[in-house]
């Protein structure tokens, strides 16, 4: 349910209630309780407080003809602060997010399409998407570290926002920078908004979110005031919207593009191994498979392989049993060439 500033609420799970003060986004809202403390309260906790409404007049009312009647209040933009309770740990720049409700269920559930402007800045926006024809969904301006919720969107509907275009301006009174123009290019795999690996943790938005850097603030060129070029008015950067991520597991393995290449030899992933069972060494190689290959499939690695050694052949069967776990994934023997009989290479099948 949507709430209004002013709007008089009652706590669902407790006692008591309060007032709209602020809405920070489409799920969260401030209210100052009625002792007087402010806090942020999800919107799914709150009802309205019916005993705040006046009581109904039935008797017969005179409309006078020279009144004026008052136009509904209008619902607020969903623009909100950032991060107003912790540091925000991502570069400044502009992001654009996929944020679902239901945040224990990733994969289920609408989802917030969010705009944040990480910067000092005020921005104005522009966005079209790709669909049959380009189509121009949007354009409003943002205050500096701030963010909007463009649109919430069914599961539906995510397709139709895998490709497109942003475009930019930063403006600010007194600018120590002037910024060229930005245009940057959207281009999202479909399997990405359907893997529960995709949403991450960050602090700009508020929950897990798909997070698609559209322009890093100090990648931006720019020119100062007294800069004659500044006459020029032709300036335009071009860039392409990336995924943000942070350095990654099997990034540490990484032998070409998006492939890895890890060696399962306990002397390779320990420095010490004494005091422990073959049992032990046997968990941790699986451990270790485990985390890399679900890290290279959150990472859209193509293809990961893995040096088990000759041996016995018991981590390599444990291997092949793990691969149950998984889907889209096919195994095969890695190159004898290079590894002899002692690797095997898992290739990640992805499904647009």
């Amino acid at each position: 349910m949507k709430f209004k500033i002013g709007d008089k609420v009652k706590f669902i799970d407790e006692i008591g209630g309060g007032i709209v003060t602020g809405i920070v986004d489409s799920k969260l809202v401030k209210v100052k309780t009625d002792d007087g403390f402010e806090m942020p309260v999800l919107s799914i906790d709150l009802i309205p407080d019916h005993r705040a409404l006046p009581a109904m007049d039935n008797s017969p009312q005179i409309i006078s003809n020279s009144e004026v009647v008052a136009e509904p209040e209008k619902e607020p933009d969903f623009i909100s602060p950032i991060n107003p309770w912790r540091k925000v740990e991502e570069e400044e720049g502009v992001y654009l997010g996929f944020e679902p409700h239901e945040q224990q269920w990733l994969l289920t559930g609408d989802v917030d399409v969010v705009l944040a402007n990480n910067t000092p800045y005020e921005l104005l926006y522009s966005l079209f998407l790709n669909r049959e024809q380009t189509e121009g969904i949007d354009f409003s301006s943002i205050p500096a570290e701030s963010k909007i919720v463009i649109e919430t969107i069914s599961r539906e509907e995510l397709e139709d926002w895998k490709s497109g275009y942003i475009q930019v301006l930063f403006h600010a009174d007194n600018p120590k920078k002037v910024f060229l123009p930005v245009h940057s290019a959207i281009d999202i795999k479909s399997a990405r908004f359907f893997k529960e690996g995709s949403y991450k943790d960050n602090t700009i938005f508020n929950g897990k979110a798909i997070i698609i850097n559209i322009a890093s603030l100090g990648a931006i060129p720019c020119v100062t005031a007294s800069n004659s070029e500044l006459k020029d008015d032709s300036y335009v950067t071009e860039s392409k919207a990336t995924s943000t991520k942070k350095k990654q597991l099997v990034d540490k393995y990484r032998s070409g593009s998006g492939e890895a290449l890890v060696d399962l030899h306990i002397g390779e992933l320990l420095d010490n191994i004494l005091g422990l069972s073959s049992k032990d060494m046997l968990d941790i190689q699986v451990d270790t498979f485990n985390k890399i290959l679900s890290n290279a499939i959150e990472n859209e690695y193509n293809k990961v392989t893995f040096i088990h050694g000759v041996g016995n052949g018991v981590l390599k069967s444990t291997i092949i049993n793990e691969l149950k776990n998984y889907e889209g994934l096919k195994n095969s023997m890695a190159s004898i060439a290079k590894f002899g009989v002692g690797a095997i290479d898992i290739t990640i099948n992805y499904s647009d």
